[in-house]
């Protein structure tokens, strides 16, 4: 046990945002260090943070600057000292952190896929042509567009609850949300099928949760390095190396997932047009102590396949 952990009288801050699944999540992170380290709850305080994409609900999230706005405030609290760690769904954090902070630790993943839920259809097929879907997601739009154009998509932001109040005033007949989060919410009951990797691939890093901390917070570093899932950082690695090569943010229609098979990783990689007309896709193994230079070569092969404008909104 290290010397200086979390005190009663000096517990550790852990920022996080206000949604059921973040504080789902936050609460998780505290179970991992109070078990690693034998401390009660008190040891821990959760500190709520509001951030910019929990304020502004009615427009979609690249209209409004990008995924970052799920963590911006979060990651300017933990630079001022105000909280000691920031928990976060991985999927949502850009690929590059700022001067200051490092994002090391990774809890062990959940299930990483897409889960389609309706409160009349039974799964995508059973849609029928001109079915609304609620999607804020540009990759699950592309997707779905992919595999059935017929299908009209609206704008579907909010957490899970709101999400499934929006389904139940009728905004849409199915919408898409990831099993990670459900089940988390211990709310798995809620999905009418769940869909398959080789259906449709998850998002980068979809079911991880990160903790990040200040580099020069040697106390942070010590417990966040006892809780850190290693296997889960290996494949986010390549995810997002993967992402980074594409230069990709929620404008950009990517998925990709990595599994390990012993020291194998297997990476997978796809971009679409956001229309759906296009989709390009690989997948390459290496040693998994390459797993960010495989990410990056991914990308770079489907840049040069893919050519200028194929992210452009609408496709040429």
């Amino acid at each position: 046990m290290i010397t200086d952990c979390p005190r009663p009288d000096a517990p550790l801050r852990i920022g996080t945002r206000g949604s059921p699944l973040a504080l789902a999540q936050a609460h998780e992170t505290r179970r991992w260090l109070m078990s690693a380290f034998d401390l009660p709850a008190s040891a821990f305080s959760i500190v709520v943070i509001k951030t910019t994409g929990d304020r502004v609900l009615d427009r979609p999230l690249n209209d409004i600057g990008g995924k970052g706005l799920f963590t911006k405030e979060i990651e300017e609290d933990l630079l001022q000292g105000k909280i000691d760690i920031a928990v976060h769904s991985m999927k949502d954090m850009p690929v590059a952190q700022p001067p200051g902070l490092l994002l090391e630790c990774c809890l062990p993943r959940e299930d990483v896929r897409d889960a389609f839920v309706s409160l009349t259809y039974d799964s995508l097929a059973g849609l029928p042509s001109g079915a609304r879907v609620g999607t804020s997601s540009l990759r699950r739009r592309a997707q779905l567009w992919a595999r059935r154009p017929d299908l009209k998509v609206v704008e579907f932001r909010g957490n899970v609850q709101t999400r499934m109040q929006k389904l139940d005033r009728g905004v849409a007949d199915a919408t898409f949300l990831a099993m990670a989060g459900l089940r988390r919410l211990g709310m798995a009951q809620v999905v009418k099928s769940v869909i398959g990797v080789r259906e449709v691939l998850p998002a980068v890093a979809q079911g991880a949760i990160g903790i990040e901390r200040r580099a020069d917070d040697r106390r942070a570093a010590a417990l966040l390095e006892a809780i850190h899932d290693a296997p889960t950082g290996q494949r986010l690695a390549a995810e997002r190396a993967f992402l980074a090569g594409l230069e990709g943010d929620c404008e950009t229609p990517v998925a990709g997932l990595a599994v390990l098979e012993g020291g194998t990783l297997r990476l997978r990689g796809e971009i679409l047009r956001p229309d759906g007309s296009e989709v390009l896709g690989d997948e390459q193994t290496a040693p998994v102590t390459d797993g960010a230079q495989l990410g990056a070569e991914m990308a770079a092969r489907l840049r040069a396949r893919a050519g200028e404008g194929f992210f452009d909104w609408p496709a040429p």
